[in-house]
């Protein structure tokens, strides 16, 4: 099996905050935004933009995690282990995810923000958008476009949850 690593730490940090920059550019109003965070790294990623926004912005945004197993289609967990304490009524929500790849989490997660509220437009940021959509949902904000093949793993590991930043992909 090979491994490739494609992002490493430092790149990882300078991609959040070019997709930070660019998540200001889109949005001239940052009053009304929601981040949230798609368990589990989405989560982490969600926070480090939210952090770089306060720095640059001088504004809070209000953050959410969400658990998107108990709103996919092929595989149910009863347990909604979602933290979500603003209410993404008439939000901009922004959708943050490790990696984009068949478009079914995003699917289940935009399922899970509807039984909360009804966002009045709905963005997507993700850090790697490795191809292979199964459904037509495509990334606002995109760290970096690797394309794969379907019998490779991207995988991410962030300080918070693996102890390191970086991105790599294993091969057969």
């Amino acid at each position: 099996m090979t491994q490739k690593e494609i992002i490493d730490a430092q790149t990882l940090q300078r991609t959040l905050t070019r997709l930070t920059y660019e998540i200001i550019e889109q949005n001239k109003n940052l009053d009304n935004i929601v981040l949230i965070g798609i368990k589990t790294r989405g989560v982490y990623l969600a926070q480090r933009i939210k952090d770089r926004i306060q720095q640059l912005e001088n504004i809070e945004l209000p953050l959410g995690d969400l658990d998107t197993r108990p709103f996919r289609d092929d595989e149910k967990a009863t347990d909604d282990t979602s933290m979500i304490s603003t209410d993404i009524t008439a939000k901009q929500v922004i959708l943050v995810d490790d990696v984009l790849y068949t478009g079914r989490t995003i699917r289940a997660a935009i399922d899970g923000l509807m039984t909360l509220g009804r966002p009045s437009q709905v963005q997507l940021a993700v850090l790697v958008d490795r191809g292979h959509r199964e459904l037509p949902i495509r990334a606002d904000y995109i760290g970096k476009n690797i394309p794969t093949a379907r019998d490779e793993d991207v995988e991410v590991l962030l300080s918070e949850v693996d102890g390191k930043d970086s991105v790599t992909i294993h091969g057969q």
